[in-house]
């Protein structure tokens, strides 16, 4: 090497230990980076990993209110009581069936609000204020209106019934065979918002383009909507399904408001019994165990819905 050439490089490069030095060498931001999101992560093990651990621990003791001994660990004793138990079965079974009936007609009917609030209609922006309104209510004031508007004697749907000359109405939330779909179609109008304002928010990002161009190709709307809208609709429609059945099987206030799980049970989510035997009977071991179950069933339905977007990725 000549001293022109170590002079030249040596001024480029400065010392050991200068400016120029210091620049050249990757900066390690892990930790800063950590440090900025530990505020926030701190609150989160707090308040929910804490809890989630507690209850586990408390599925497995014979834990109960009202006890002067100490609690006593079972093992698995309060799970295979549960395998055992017909009233739980019986609660997840509903919940099931409140789950599915719920979030199905939820979707359909917001896909088409959905796109009919994305078309250029006037006073657009009202409709969708109007639209969001069920969504910005609390559970509980939900639930009590329509107690109201299921009054067996002022109510107005039978007021309704009566005027048209149908009959002398029913007892909506108390009869053994109309709780049940009652309490869904309070759950239906709700929650069917929240989904309208994410297909909404989809249906806006699908580029014009395609349409016009679809359109020119001779493409009907149902056509234009199964090979542009859906695709370009479909991930969204997907997260937001998975999230709605996973809320509405964990629902609680609105049907706690509506019936409290009754009558004889007919309505009686699995979180209302749980919520039953802690509070009502003191059991809250049985009742964290209960919620372990719980999360696992979520747990497996978040499996299957991420392993369909890993495998629809995949196929893309």
């Amino acid at each position: 090497m000549t001293l022109a050439s170590a002079t030249v490089r040596s001024g480029r490069d400065g010392p050991p230990g200068s400016p120029q030095d210091k620049r050249s060498r990757p900066v390690n931001r892990s930790a800063g980076t950590w440090f900025l999101v530990l505020p926030a992560l701190i609150p989160i093990l707090v308040l929910s990993v804490g809890p989630l651990l507690y209850g586990i621990a408390l599925a497995f003791t014979d834990a109960q209110s009202g006890r002067t001994r100490s609690t006593q660990w079972v093992g698995g004793l309060n799970f295979q009581d549960l395998l055992h138990d017909t009233l739980f079965w019986d609660s997840f079974r509903i919940g099931l069936v409140w789950a599915f009936g719920v979030t199905v007609p939820q979707f359909v009917l917001a896909l088409g609000l959905a796109l009919l609030l994305n078309q250029n209609l006037r006073l657009r922006w009202l409709a969708r204020a109007l639209a969001i309104i069920p969504w910005a209510m609390p559970e509980v004031v939900v639930g009590l209106m329509w107690r109201l508007v299921y009054n067996p004697d002022a109510g107005i749907l039978n007021e309704t019934i009566r005027d048209l000359g149908l009959g002398d109405g029913r007892d909506w939330l108390t009869g053994l065979a109309t709780a049940l779909p009652a309490v869904i179609v309070v759950g239906v109008w709700s929650g069917m918002p929240q989904t309208t304002v994410a297909l909404l928010a989809g249906l806006q990002n699908t580029p014009h383009e395609l349409h016009e161009a679809a359109a020119l190709d001779g493409a009907g709307a149902w056509r234009r909507f199964r090979t542009v809208t859906w695709p370009v609709l479909r991930p969204v429609a997907l997260s937001i399904t998975a999230l709605n059945f996973i809320w509405n099987f964990n629902s609680f206030a609105l049907v706690y408001v509506l019936t409290n799980g009754g009558p004889g049970g007919r309505t009686r989510l699995p979180m209302l019994f749980a919520y039953e035997e802690a509070f009502h009977y003191g059991q809250f071991g049985y009742a964290a165990a209960m919620g372990c179950v719980m999360v696992a069933v979520i747990s497996v339905i978040l499996a299957v819905y991420l392993a369909g977007r890993i495998r629809g990725g995949e196929d893309r």
